[in-house]
């Protein structure tokens, strides 16, 4: 499975907590963590400081405290975590998926566990968000699509407009939930 994986896992930059003023880099790659780093001063003496660099394996990481103390002032502790979680061979497979193949499996979810999803991550949030999502929901239940739902849909959003229909058909004591679709292209 981790032949699947992109050579490039994460990589983020920042700049070092005040009152620093270095730019940082983190880039994790399948074997590797790179700690690009520019030091930033008005002093003489470090003004025209080449920028440095430290590339270890996944192992030394892991074993170098240090530069996880660095990782984590700069960037937080969940960068850190994350980070080391990648180094021993924790990876988010799902969240690499492409997106058009997410909104396919998005299209077998109910809207409440659509909802639960995009609580997960940035990623799903945007994802489950998106009016692709809800616009597809939208085609593939019963709902008449007329030219008044589309400038509806326009004006408010694809995913209100799914959504009241569903309070509506509660309202009326139809089922407690409408599937979106079962894969239908």
């Amino acid at each position: 499975m981790a032949s699947l994986l992109p050579e490039l896992l994460f990589e983020t930059s920042g700049q070092a907590p005040s009152p620093s003023k270095d730019f940082v880099q983190l880039t994790v790659t399948k074997t590797q963590v790179i700690w690009r780093f520019w030091k930033i001063s008005l002093h003489v003496k470090l003004q025209g400081t080449a920028p440095g660099e430290m590339k270890l394996s996944h192992e030394e990481f892991l074993n170098d405290n240090r530069l996880q103390r660095q990782v984590g002032l700069v960037f937080g502790s969940q960068i850190l975590e994350y980070t080391l979680g990648l180094c021993e061979g924790r990876f988010d497979y799902l969240e690499r998926l492409p997106d058009k193949l997410l909104l396919h499996f998005l299209s077998y979810m109910s809207h409440q566990d659509i909802c639960r999803l995009s609580q997960a991550s940035r990623h799903f949030k945007k994802l489950c968000e998106s009016n692709k999502v809800w616009q597809q929901a939208v085609r593939r239940s019963s709902i008449d699509i007329t030219p008044e739902i589309e400038t509806l849909a326009k004006r408010f959003g694809w995913r209100k407009i799914y959504i009241t229909f569903h309070d509506i058909k509660a309202q009326l004591g139809s089922e407690k939930d409408i599937p979106m679709g079962m894969g239908e292209d």
